[in-house]
């Protein structure tokens, strides 16, 4: 069985095995969640040889894009507008403090309510490229396996006021995910 799993290993993408990637790398695929005219401007936070998570491209437009965790199982990327920053700063910002995800959300809920924590003031987006087996392909610079999903934020969205399903009402329609809350937003996945 150690000799068969060894030669499967020997089968599979260099990527799959090792999701560490060099500065460019993280750059080139995290960008991907973007579209393109977005991509060279946007700024890019990425992780260091010690896997804190740092800024790895300084951009000049309004998209913050966010390379692939290391540490975690699969590839997700994700590129979101900057005003979306102080939710997701505070998340990480909790979640190195051990807080885990019920307690982030507990949180995030009361200071966005108090105006501790600064929420959009318009509709905002995040666009997430991930997938279970997906990696990026440095030698071709794409994504291989990955579907795409957008996100627009509205804080404190409801049905009502949208005019949403609360579930899809087609395959890939859009709908509004936890309505009435700080984060609520419009999903919008692709088809299965």
């Amino acid at each position: 069985m150690k000799r068969f799993s060894y030669l499967f290993l020997l089968l599979l993408p260099s990527t799959l095995l090792a999701q560490k990637q060099s500065k460019e790398d993280q750059i080139a695929s995290a960008v991907m969640a973007a579209t393109e005219d977005q991509r060279a401007e946007a700024t890019v936070l990425g992780y260091d040889d010690s896997g804190q998570l740092v800024t790895l491209k300084k951009g000049t437009n309004e998209l913050i894009c966010l390379a692939d965790d290391p540490d975690k199982k699969g590839f997700s990327v994700a590129c979101y507008h900057k005003d979306l920053e102080p939710l997701m700063a505070r998340g990480r910002e909790l979640k190195a403090e051990g807080k885990n995800s019920g307690e982030i959300d507990n949180i995030r809920s009361e200071e966005a309510k108090s105006g501790k924590l600064k929420m959009p003031d318009s509709p905002t987006t995040l666009h997430v490229l991930s997938g279970a087996s997906a990696y990026y392909d440095a030698s071709k610079k794409e994504v291989v396996g990955a579907t795409l999903r957008y996100v627009v934020y509205i804080p404190y969205a409801t049905q009502e006021s949208t005019g949403l399903p609360l579930q899809p009402v087609v395959p890939g329609g859009p709908w509004l995910m936890f309505p009435g809350t700080y984060r609520a937003h419009i999903m919008i996945s692709p088809p299965n």
